[in-house]
């Protein structure tokens, strides 16, 4: 195995009309609880994603040649063309130039990160990962003049790896997090038909509703939805981006039947909370 190139990505590509905010290149890294490709245009409608041509490659590369659990590591994210040449110019997409999803094998693990810009094509972000084993990653951006890309990859990840627990769905579409009580209800739960998801968010304690939540990445929200092998992904922005709650709306469509994974992220007193459910789609 090269010890600077673990692996090269599977190009994965879509349509994806978004490009808002400034520029901010600044690495974040904000855990959530728990989903490959989809994405979306400015009101929040996503495509699915199917395989292409589109000559765009990424090679994830870690610096020590592999990750190790509950270890800090630093990930490299190489972009290039069809001839090989670093691609150097990317859009702003939602304040971000490149946004990543790691998730593990079962879901159970998410994280939305944003590594730097380096030049020569290169991003690059320290993370870490919570066990061994499996995970995937998906690098999501916008080259200038192009239109919305994702690429992803498996990675290996060395250490004891976590219990394998299936992806089911949720007998009922409420949770509390971080001190918020949260309802998901989605307007249908048939394959290819236009779907809104409907967040409603209180507060958990006094049951009032939350009427402030706070732009996080230039919206009320963001949403990820991976299916539950991790071949369909999907980036879903919010129908009204200035809304501060207590709902938020989605829109978008399930490019096939089965079980996705559903993550919601939203931003009250400058904390961003992750909300996961489960769903069926028939």
């Amino acid at each position: 195995m090269n010890k600077k190139l673990i692996l090269v990505a599977v190009v994965l590509t879509f349509s994806l009309l978004t490009a808002c905010g400034k520029t901010d290149t600044k690495a974040e890294d904000h855990s959530g609880h728990g989903a490959e490709k989809k994405t979306d245009d400015h009101s929040g409608h996503g495509a699915a994603s199917d395989k292409s041509d589109n000559p765009l490659k990424a090679a994830f590369s870690f610096e020590a040649g592999t990750a190790k659990a509950k270890e800090d590591t630093e990930l490299t994210i190489q972009i290039t063309g069809e001839d090989g040449a670093p691609i150097n110019e990317f859009d702003e997409n939602h304040e971000k130039l490149l946004h990543l999803i790691v998730v593990n094998h079962d879901l159970s693990y998410f994280n939305h990160i944003h590594p730097e810009f380096q030049g020569d094509g290169k991003f690059n972000v320290t993370t870490s990962f919570p066990a061994g084993g499996d995970y995937k990653l998906f690098a999501d951006f916008i080259p200038t003049g192009g239109s919305g890309v994702t690429l992803s990859e498996w990675v290996k990840v060395d250490g004891e790896e976590a219990q394998h627990t299936a992806v089911k769905a949720d007998a009922k579409l409420a949770i509390e997090v971080d001190g918020k009580a949260v309802e998901l209800n989605l307007s249908s739960k048939k394959a290819n038909e236009d779907v809104t998801l409907t967040y409603n968010i209180r507060d958990a304690k006094t049951n009032k509703d939350i009427d402030n939540l706070e732009q996080y990445l230039g919206a009320v929200g963001h949403v990820v939805i991976l299916s539950d092998d991790a071949e369909q992904y999907l980036h879903v922005h919010p129908i009204d981006e200035k809304a501060t709650g207590p709902e938020a709306k989605f829109a978008t469509s399930f490019p096939h039947s089965g079980t996705y994974k559903v993550w919601g992220q939203f931003q009250q007193n400058g904390e961003v909370f992750t909300v996961p459910f489960v769903v069926d789609i028939q």
